[in-house]
């Protein structure tokens, strides 16, 4: 069985553009870390099955107990991890209200940050925020 693909989630203040990532006791990626000796793959990487994020970002709705249509998902990104067990697709999805759900992250034990504050993450992780960063922002 193929490894689970993993979801950033992040949240853009429409009136300011600010930018915050979902970031877990264990990473930035829902609902699971990467395994040991995960590499980010170029992002010229083009796999021959692409993966649409939208089942991912249902079960993120309901694993965060959140209405439906609360996460949108971005569908021109996806990153490839390159791990022991197989390539995981990296997508990428934002919640929709006008400010970032924080309740929903302290029930998680999660907190928001900005791309500044990614110092503790691992290279994989902080590239990955870096290309989710460029991809909103342009």
């Amino acid at each position: 069985m193929p490894p689970a693909p993993r979801l950033i989630l992040l949240h853009k203040q429409k009136s300011s553009g600010r930018l915050r990532f979902l970031c877990f006791a264990d990473g930035i990626l829902a609902f699971s870390p990467l395994p040991a000796m995960a590499a980010l793959r170029d992002e010229d990487y083009s796999p021959t099955v692409h993966i649409h994020p939208t089942a991912l970002v249902r079960e993120a709705e309901t694993r965060l107990g959140l209405p439906e249509a609360a996460i949108e998902a971005l569908v021109d990104f996806a990153a490839w991890v390159d791990t022991p067990a197989g390539d995981i697709p990296v997508l990428l999805a934002a919640f929709t209200d006008i400010d970032p759900p924080f309740v929903v992250a302290e029930r998680q034990q999660a907190r928001f940050i900005a791309l500044t504050e990614a110092r503790s993450l691992s290279d994989v992780e902080r590239n990955l925020l870096r290309r989710a960063y460029e991809h909103v922002l342009g």
